[in-house]
């Protein structure tokens, strides 16, 4: 299965996140974006084990962060709804495809 595709949101979440993680302590950002990256590498090998939030969206948490990656596992690969911080409002995602 080819890597997960991310929402041009998601991507935003993101960046934006790592932005901020490197501000706040030089170096924070990469390991942000190493957990992500473990985090993507556990959802593409086992897809079905995010929990489901809303239908058929699923949920990953990161470890050491408060975001989680929300996910649809489709016929065509892996898309990454959100880079969500778990401290924001919950469903501002909703309606993304």
């Amino acid at each position: 299965m080819d890597r997960p595709e991310f929402h041009r949101l998601a991507e935003r979440e993101l960046n934006e996140a790592a932005q901020y993680y490197d501000v706040e302590e030089p170096g924070l950002g990469s390991s942000f974006l190493q957990e992500i990256d473990r985090c993507l590498e556990s959802i593409e090998a086992y897809p079905e084990a995010g929990a489901i939030l809303r239908g058929s969206v699923r949920r990953r948490l990161l470890r050491g962060f408060p975001y989680a990656l929300l996910y649809r596992i489709k016929p065509s690969g892996i898309r990454i709804l959100a880079v969500m911080n778990l401290k924001r409002r919950p469903g501002y995602w909703v309606g993304r495809e």
